[in-house]
């Protein structure tokens, strides 16, 4: 015990501040602060919104911005900013030339399909019909077809115009809608417009002592927000376009529909192996409605996966994100829960950057500031 004690009691290791009154008060202050700062932010959550929609969509396209300025040797922003607002207005209207056509054909070829596997008794090799019977005990897919169906939008149309109330309501409801997004556009453009004064202004407000750690904490905000929001993004939309490409070759219903869908769940690295029940019953439904055999579609779309998913770990990644590692995909999925939790669609646009900061200001302030103060003798 007295040897025990006399390590402890050794002058090189960093002594605890003991609880005095004031610490104590601090500490109290600052867990209040941060409360009420969630709850400012959660009651202001609808007019805060579309303004971090817009920080987000020119945070996005600001490496274009620069780039049209490199390509127009131009200082001034303001013809890049209107370049790069046509180049992807125009690649976001040829989307959707492209893709609406084909999700009213996909939509309507799946309402006849679901109908058909509800409907049609089917044996599959190795597959119990059990299951088959527990599928759509448990799935409506009358309920489903039905609200694909043209019909059905037709007659949700007719019923909201003759009704006065309703239609007053929806109208209101529209205009809002248009409003909210008219909003955040004006909010895009003054913002790119003037991107490098508010960067340089924020840097401006850190106090000259703290700035060297402040800087730090920032440098490893914008490596964090570099990787995930535009490394993985640019990763995700290319992975959507491979899945989409590789179902539309093997012939999978809604192909790409649910390729596009893999690609938003790979905002998250590896979450798009959730989509593996989703495109299994697909799978099914394409074997009752067409006769297809359903182990051939099967392995071909789990061929599409592997494939796909060796050029994302291969080729991709690997180019676009660097050597360097991100956030871990567990610690991702948690911040994007948690926030999105307390904070709605807001929290899940702001998760990174505050789990960044708090990752950051605990390796600054507690795990240097610690490391400091073991011996020598330790650290061998």
């Amino acid at each position: 015990m007295n040897f025990l004690r006399n390590i402890m009691n050794q002058s090189d290791f960093p002594q605890r501040a003991p609880f005095t009154f004031d610490r104590v008060v601090r500490i109290l202050f600052t867990v209040c602060t941060i409360v009420a700062l969630v709850f400012f932010l959660d009651s202001l959550k609808g007019v805060l919104l579309p303004f971090l929609v817009a920080c987000l969509i020119a945070y996005m396209l600001e490496p274009i911005v620069r780039w049209n300025m490199k390509w127009t040797k131009m200082k001034s922003r303001f013809v890049p900013v209107l370049l790069t607002l046509l180049e992807a207005t125009a690649l976001l209207a040829l989307f959707c030339v492209i893709f609406i056509p084909y999700l009213i054909s996909e939509t309507t070829q799946m309402t006849k399909m679901l109908r058909d596997y509800a409907t049609t008794q089917i044996h599959i090799p190795y597959i119990s019909s059990s299951i088959h019977e527990f599928i759509r005990e448990n799935i409506d897919f009358n309920g489903i077809s039905k609200l694909l169906s043209r019909e059905e939008w037709i007659a949700l149309l007719k019923k909201t115009v003759t009704s006065s109330w309703s239609f007053l309501s929806s109208g209101l409801a529209f205009i809002l809608g248009i409003l909210s997004w008219l909003i955040v556009i004006l909010y895009v453009i003054f913002i790119m417009l003037d991107y490098e004064r508010i960067m340089h202004g924020f840097r401006q407000l850190a106090p000259v002592r703290y700035r060297y750690r402040i800087f730090k904490v920032a440098s490893d905000i914008k490596t964090a927000m570099n990787r995930y929001f535009r490394g993985q993004f640019l990763i995700s939309m290319l992975v959507g376009v491979l899945f989409s490409i590789g179902f539309l070759i093997i012939g999978l219903p809604m192909g790409v529909v649910l390729g596009l869908f893999i690609g938003m769940l790979n905002m998250v690295p590896y979450l798009q192996l959730i989509s593996l029940p989703i495109t299994v019953l697909l799978c099914l439904v394409c074997t009752a409605s067409t006769g297809t055999d359903f182990w051939v579609i099967f392995w071909e779309s789990m061929a599409v996966y592997v494939v796909v998913q060796c050029i994302q770990d291969l080729l991709l990644t690997p180019r676009i994100m660097g050597k360097a590692m991100g956030l871990n995909p567990a610690i991702i999925l948690l911040s994007l829960s948690i926030w999105g939790s307390l904070l709605g669609f807001m929290g899940l646009i702001i998760a990174l950057p505050l789990t960044t900061l708090l990752l950051s200001y605990y390796n600054t302030y507690i795990v240097e500031h610690y490391s400091s103060h073991i011996p020598k003798t330790e650290e061998k």
